[in-house]
C-alpha cells in the first residue's frame, strides 16, 4: 500500500480526474478536498451522473423552481443547472489550468446524446454550450461515432475544446485523432492559433463486462487493460508522426488520451485494476469517486506503461483465439454506449419534468 499513491501517479505524469459532479460535492467542499488531498486535477460528467445527482437530491430544487419561474424547462433547464455546477468546478481547477499552461484542469459537458448521429445539430449545440459556459477550461463532449467525427473536426476548427467520448478501440482513437488534426490543419490554412485543446476518451471496463461469462478463466478481466495498452501505443505513434509533429512545430498541443470507465465492475477483481494497469505519462484517468477513494486508501504507485504496448497484442490474440471478435465488439460497445446515454438522457429529462411538476404544486 502507498498512502501517497494518487500523488505518485500524478508525478508519473498522469492526470487524475473525478468522474462525478453533484451540487452536494461542490457545496460540501468535498471536491476541494479531493483536489488538495488526492491530486485531482479535473473532472468529467455524463447524463447518467447528472440524472443521479438531480433526481436523487433536493439540492437542485430551489434552482429548478427559479428556472421554472424564468420560463425554462426540459433540456434548456438541465443545461442551465449543469453549466452552473461545471462553471463552479472549472473555477476550482482554474489554478491548475493556468499552472499547467492549459494542459490540465478541465471539466466536461456533454452535448445532448440525442444528437450522436446528427452532425450538424451537434456542431451547433457544441458551439452554443461552450459560449454559454464561458470557461476556457470546459470541454464539450462529442461522441466519436462516424457521424460525430465531422462535428469534432468542425468544433476544433471553431476553437471549441473537445472531449471525444465513446471510444472503444485503437481504431476509434485513431479516427478521433484524425478529426482533431483535420480541425487543426484547417486552422493553419485560415491563419488561426493551433492552441485548441482536446482529449480522446477510451472506455475500458465495458470490454471486460461484455465478456464476463465467456472464455477461459485465466483471461478474465484482462481485455480492458489490453485494449488500453494497445491504444496507448497508437497514441504514442500519433504523437511521434510527421503529421502531428508538423502541427506541433507551429503551436499544436497533443490531444491527450483519457482512460474512462475505470470503475471495476467485477467484485472479485482488484478495485484499482484499471488504475494500476493503465498508468502512463501525458494521459488522463477519470475515475468514479469510489475508485479514487480506493486508490487513495490502498493503491500502490504503478509502473509506467511500456511505449510499445507491452503484452497487449498477445493478450488480444488470446481473446481472439477464444472467440472474441474484437472489431465487432468495439462497434457494438460504441453503439450500446450511445444508446445507454440516450436512455439516461431521457430518464434525466423525465426526472426534471417530474420534479418540476412537484415543485410547481408546492
Amino acid at each position: 500500500m502507498d498512502s501517497n499513491a494518487p500523488k505518485r501517479l500524478s508525478q508519473l505524469g498522469q492526470s487524475l480526474w473525478l468522474d462525478n459532479i453533484t451540487r452536494d460535492l461542490l457545496d460540501s467542499g468535498m471536491l476541494e478536498r479531493y483536489i488538495d488531498e488526492h491530486s485531482v486535477t479535473g473532472l468529467t460528467s455524463n447524463p447518467t451522473i447528472f440524472d443521479h445527482a438531480i433526481s436523487g437530491s433536493k439540492s437542485y430544487d430551489a434552482e429548478i423552481r427559479r428556472q421554472l419561474d424564468d420560463g425554462k424547462s426540459g433540456e434548456a433547464l438541465f443545461f442551465t443547472l449543469a453549466i452552473q455546477d461545471l462553471s463552479r468546478a472549472a473555477d476550482l481547477f482554474a489554478g491548475v489550468h493556468a499552472w499547467t499552461d492549459r494542459v490540465d484542469g478541465f471539466v466536461s459537458l456533454e452535448v445532448s446524446p440525442l444528437l450522436a448521429y446528427d452532425t450538424q445539430a451537434t456542431i451547433v449545440q457544441a458551439k452554443r454550450l461552450h459560449a454559454q459556459a464561458n470557461r476556457p477550461n470546459l470541454f464539450i463532449k462529442i461522441p466519436g461515432t462516424v457521424e460525430g467525427l465531422p462535428a469534432i473536426e468542425e468544433a476544433i476548427f471553431a476553437g471549441v475544446p473537445v472531449n471525444v467520448t465513446l471510444l472503444f478501440s485503437a481504431e476509434h482513437y485513431r479516427a478521433a485523432a484524425d478529426a482533431y488534426m483535420k480541425g487543426l490543419e484547417r486552422r493553419v490554412v485560415a491563419g488561426l492559433s493551433l492552441d485548441v485543446r482536446s482529449v480522446a476518451s477510451l472506455f475500458v471496463s465495458r470490454w471486460d463486462r461484455a465478456i464476463a461469462h465467456e472464455g477461459p478463466a485465466e483471461l478474465r478481466n484482462t481485455l480492458g487493460v489490453a485494449v488500453g495498452m494497445q491504444t496507448y501505443k497508437a497514441y504514442r505513434d500519433v504523437l511521434e508522426s510527421d503529421r502531428f509533429q508538423r502541427l506541433a512545430n507551429i503551436g499544436a498541443r497533443p490531444q491527450r488520451l483519457l482512460f474512462a470507465s475505470t470503475g471495476v465492475k467485477d467484485k472479485s477483481a482488484p478495485d484499482t485494476l484499471y488504475i494500476a494497469g493503465l498508468a502512463a505519462p501525458n494521459t488522463v484517468n477519470t475515475m468514479p469517486e469510489a475508485t479514487l477513494l480506493a486508490f487513495a486508501d490502498h493503491g500502490t504507485a504503478p509502473a509506467a506503461l511500456p511505449r510499445n504496448g507491452g503484452k497487449s497484442e498477445a493478450v488480444l490474440s488470446a481473446h481472439a483465439k477464444a472467440g472474441v471478435d474484437l472489431q465487432a465488439l468495439a462497434e457494438r460497445l460504441q453503439s450500446e454506449g450511445a444508446k445507454g446515454f440516450v436512455d439516461s438522457w431521457r430518464e434525466l429529462l423525465a426526472a426534471i419534468e417530474a420534479k418540476s411538476k412537484t415543485l410547481v404544486l408546492h
